[in-house]
């Protein structure tokens, strides 16, 4: 017997990551030695001090219970006191600071918050795809901005119609960016608060590769600006900054509605992060930095290797400031899609097609920078073996 599904699930494309693992273990079933370029998780390890505090924390009869679903107020604190660390913003851990499943649960939730069927969402493309898809699962529409190389990959938001910015209810941001690997400065996050306010639109600015960084660069938060926690909230990750995709634990900061609506939504929908793994957080956010700064030098020496050996192929690419992506123009005499098929069944790697981001990212893929630097090695020899290529200025 089948069930009609929901129009909201209907409505959701598949998952762009599902169908690449998908993709990966049929290759792999049939003997292909695939080497994936294609998802951003890294590579390396959890630092062993933060796996020691796992260890010794889920042993403790406190932490076999169920957790506050907005999170133990150590974490919360400690949330906090890395973001005064970290960017000078002064935020209250009890009604600014909420502890998330990991940011996607965040993002996709926070439309449930404020969005009714028919509400506008405005969401970048190409982008991360939860935040179309939280819109859509709420009945939502999102108005999609367009980011282009012309303009640094950054929205342009003065062309957006006074009719649409009024009826909009949300605006996505994510910088450092996913794909694109594009950063935003404290000048465009002014410019986005000042929106904020004119239009009564709520920011919700990820920013889950803030840690990941080059040639000096460091990222700001939206919430540097003052008076941004009136209108933004800035959800931030473990995952990426310390190898810690799998634990699922990040927050939400800023807006005290927005904090409080999502803690009031989870409160309803999850029962919170295993304690355990919250008092490991915490050792990863007051302890030593140094295997970050590691992590760092590791990505910065990968992204180099894959910028100066695909430039030799014929692709012209800019070296990103920070993030673990490289946004990469097809050749000619191909598409997005195409593209990607051709690289799989002719060299056996996995590269992202960028219209998996939105329909801006035709004409682009990206690659992740958490494989093994003998990998994208190998992958490069793989690459160079279909002969150069032709890109369009």
């Amino acid at each position: 017997m089948e069930f009609r599904e929901s129009e909201r699930v209907r409505n959701l494309p598949p998952y762009l990551f599902a169908r690449i693992e998908r993709l990966i273990a049929e290759k792999r079933s049939a003997g292909v030695d695939v080497i994936s370029l294609g998802i951003g998780d890294p590579d390396r390890p959890t630092p062993e001090h933060i796996v020691a505090e796992l260890t010794r924390a889920a042993h403790k009869p406190e932490n076999h219970r169920y957790p506050s679903s907005e999170g133990m107020p150590e974490f919360r604190r400690a949330a906090a006191g890395w973001m005064r660390e970290r960017f000078g913003v002064e935020l209250d851990p009890r009604t600014e600071v909420v502890a998330l499943i990991g940011s996607k649960e965040g993002i996709a939730h926070l439309p449930w918050c404020y969005l009714d069927p028919g509400d506008l969402a405005l969401v970048p493309d190409p982008a991360y795809p939860v935040y179309a898809g939280g819109t859509l699962l709420t009945g939502g529409v999102p108005y999609y901005l367009p980011l282009e190389d012309k303009n640094g990959f950054l929205p342009d938001l003065s062309v957006i119609p006074a009719d649409v910015a009024r009826r909009a209810k949300l605006l996505f941001l994510n910088y450092p960016n996913n794909p694109t690997g594009a950063v935003a400065g404290r000048e465009f996050f002014e410019g986005v608060v000042d929106f904020a306010r004119e239009y009564e639109v709520l920011v919700c600015h990820d920013a889950a590769y803030s840690e990941i960084s080059y040639d000096g660069y460091r990222a700001p938060s939206i919430l540097e600006v003052p008076g941004a926690a009136e209108v933004a909230v800035e959800i931030h990750s473990l995952s990426k900054t310390f190898n810690m995709t799998g634990w699922r634990i990040g927050w939400a900061a800023g807006h005290k509605g927005a904090v409080g609506a999502l803690a009031r939504l989870k409160s309803n929908i999850d029962s919170g992060v295993f304690g355990a793994v919250q008092e490991a957080a915490i050792a990863a956010l007051t302890g030593p930095r140094e295997e970050v700064a590691e992590s760092n030098m590791i990505y910065k020496a990968r992204r180099d290797l894959l910028v100066d050996g695909l430039n030799g192929l014929g692709f012209r690419i800019k070296p990103p400031q920070a993030a673990i992506y490289l946004w990469v123009k097809v050749p000619q005499g191909h598409d997005a899609a195409s593209f990607a098929e051709f690289v799989l069944e002719r060299a056996g790697v996995v590269i992202t097609p960028g219209t998996g981001y939105g329909p801006h990212g035709e004409g682009w893929f990206r690659l992740s920078l958490t494989t093994p630097t003998e990998r994208i090695r190998e992958a490069l020899v793989r690459l160079e073996a279909l002969g150069p290529v032709s890109v369009r200025a």
